[in-house]
């Protein structure tokens, strides 16, 4: 569900020029709420808000609930306020998963494979080698909606253009349902008409940066220098970008895969808690998740992070690189453990009392540093080799438990996911 601003003025016709225009960005209309629509007709028309609980936030929503101000990542209570009459059903990944994975392969992969997956509801095509058999981008993206809509009832909205900035940004103006070309030509034109927030990218962080120099849009961005970008936001990285991005450029190419940068899990406790028991308790469950995802990619992961929300809703993460890779939850959980404690300084009386210092409304793990096991070489140190020979009774009980933990996979690749539970 898109939250990024939408400007009337363009949305209208920019030109019928499709020369270089080989990237399409293509984005499924409140795909959540549609996919609820499209098994639950009776639903069409009515303000339907992805999102249950009293501590969920809104997933997605309909159009029609939008109406009453509602966005994704809005507290649930707040929306059922905005919208008292309003249909609130509970996210459903796995039904959403399974109707994205069905689109991309019978719609999306029959025009190419420079296909790059962002999300379940958003993908860029690079369709330079498709144009022989359609002729032209937009023959393209008439056919996507044309077949979206009529398979699965869904809408989708694409951005053609020459480069994924300039399409990402028209399919967001082209929305709801609609399509949008922008020639290589009228790119800056198109992109300098934007608020600063128009830009993907562009938070509320960096938009206070940038009007604090005086930069109210990207008509005016586009009028500083790379250097004078970089004393702006002091990094380089950012200030080519917005170089870049207020010209209507990009250099990014469409990668058709993109291998996972982390794996995480986290959770919102019903109500805020100091329990240090509540808290590892939950990490533990975190850990079991993140560990499972990685044994079933065949990755192993070097740097464990913890993520905390507090009860004034602010975050806080602390991480730690280890020396060998790891993928089980008997070697992710004791990190994760030492992480909470480090990151609220708490002492070994606060410990033994099992109380936190602060409120705790979120707790999560996640796994950075990934590589594929097979590619993994992991060199054992003189202490390992020690302990092979006369292991600790700490070392030996978490490679029993690592070993458990393999066939607690099996189980769940059987029985499901919640079937079993690793206990720590």
């Amino acid at each position: 569900m898109s939250t990024a601003p939408r400007l009337a003025a363009a949305k209208r016709d920019w030109g019928s020029d499709e020369t270089g225009c080989v990237v399409l960005h293509i984005d499924m209309d409140a795909f959540y709420a549609s996919c609820e629509v499209a098994r639950h007709p009776e639903l069409k028309g009515k303000p339907l808000i992805i999102g249950t609980g009293p501590r969920a936030v809104v997933s997605a929503a309909s159009y029609e609930a939008r109406k009453y101000g509602i966005n994704s990542a809005m507290p649930v209570t707040r929306a059922r306020r905005l919208c008292p009459n309003g249909i609130f059903l509970p996210v459903d990944m796995r039904y959403y998963r399974s109707i994205s994975a069905q689109i991309f392969l019978q719609v999306f992969s029959r025009v190419t494979d420079q296909v790059e997956q962002v999300s379940v509801d958003e993908c860029y095509m690079n369709v330079a080698g498709a144009l022989r058999q359609w002729g032209q981008p937009s023959n393209i993206a008439r056919w996507i909606r044309a077949q979206v809509a009529e398979r699965f009832h869904v809408t989708c909205s694409v951005g053609i253009a020459g480069n994924k900035l300039i399409a990402k940004m028209a399919s967001t103006n082209a929305k709801p349902d609609g399509m949008l070309l922008i020639p290589q030509d009228q790119q800056a034109r198109f992109v300098q008409l934007m608020p600063l927030r128009g830009i993907p990218g562009i938070g509320q962080a960096l938009e206070k940066r940038l009007k604090a120099w005086g930069i109210e849009d990207v008509a005016a961005l586009s009028r500083y220098s790379e250097s004078e970008l970089l004393q702006a936001t002091g990094s380089h990285i950012t200030a080519h970008g917005l170089f870049l991005a207020s010209h209507g450029l990009d250099e990014r190419s469409v990668t058709p895969y993109t291998p996972e940068k982390s794996i995480g899990a986290e959770r919102t406790f019903l109500q805020d808690t100091t329990s240090l028991k509540d808290v590892c308790n939950l990490l533990r469950q975190c850990s079991d998740e993140v560990a499972s995802s990685l044994r079933k990619r065949d990755l192993l992961a070097r740097t464990i992070t913890v993520k905390l929300r507090f009860e004034d809703l602010k975050y806080m993460t602390k991480s730690h690189t280890l020396r060998v890779p790891v993928n089980s939850a008997a070697a992710i959980y004791p990190q994760a453990v030492e992480l909470l404690k480090a990151m609220l300084y708490m002492s070994d009386e606060q410990v033994a009392k099992g109380e936190l210092p602060r409120l705790i409304r979120l707790a999560g793990v996640s796994s950075s540093g990934l590589s594929k096991a097979e590619d993994t070489p992991i060199q054992p140190s003189l202490d390992d080799i020690l302990q092979e020979e006369k292991p600790e009774p700490a070392a030996q009980q978490r490679s029993q438990l690592a070993q458990a933990e393999q066939a607690l996979d099996s189980i769940r690749g059987r029985y499901g996911k919640g079937s079993v539970k690793l206990g720590l």
